[in-house]
């Protein structure tokens, strides 16, 4: 991958992890809930869980799944299953308060989140066929590199969403501003399951 390759992946990358999906909304609910400091694992989790996927793709497991109609079925219910339980977990979340009582989504559960994230999978097998050459395919530092160009764009668009849920969480002190947001991040988290089945 020469230096323009390069810049065009990290743009690729980045657009990617910054434009709404799960693992936003996930992130964005982790900042509401801790702040910024507290949660930072999300963001770094979802990141490198990313680029080990791109990695795995950029070698064929992409190419295995969809080879393979029974587990590509159990993947998409495991992770509609997945989906719906964190929208609920969301939803019946309180208040923002910094008492240190929220548990934040931490580093293994966000990086094991992507393996049942639809919108992560769409991108990492879209990434190897586009950006690595077929050629490339068997070459280990080819995949790795991508797999790290990817990581190191997604960490700071996932920043973006886990300080914009923090800045969010300062104005939703009451009860009932609260109880909307969580609604919403779990609505939007839910409807996302739609995207599994399309």
């Amino acid at each position: 991958m020469d230096t323009a390759q390069a810049l065009a992946f990290l743009l690729f990358a980045f657009i990617a992890a910054v434009t709404p999906g799960p693992s936003n909304a996930m992130i964005l609910s982790t900042g509401a809930a801790v702040g910024a400091l507290r949660g930072i694992g999300c963001p770094l989790g979802a990141s490198l869980g990313m680029g080990v996927m791109i990695v795995l793709s950029a070698f064929g497991l992409g190419e295995i799944l969809a080879a393979a109609p029974v587990v590509v079925s159990v993947m998409k219910i495991a992770g509609s299953l997945f989906l719906l339980w964190l929208s609920w977990k969301i939803a019946n979340a309180g208040t923002f308060e910094a008492d240190g009582q929220t548990r934040a989504v931490g580093f293994r559960q966000a990086f094991l989140f992507q393996w049942l994230n639809p919108k992560g999978w769409l991108v990492a097998l879209s990434a190897g066929s586009t950006y690595l050459p077929s050629r490339q395919y068997a070459q280990t530092g080819g995949a790795l590199w991508m797999g790290t160009l990817f990581a190191a764009a997604a960490f700071p668009a996932g920043l973006l969403w886990l300080v914009l849920g923090a800045l969010v969480a300062q104005t939703l002190r009451t009860q009932r501003s609260a109880r909307v947001f969580n609604i919403a991040m779990a609505s939007a988290l839910a409807l996302s399951v739609v995207m599994v089945w399309r």
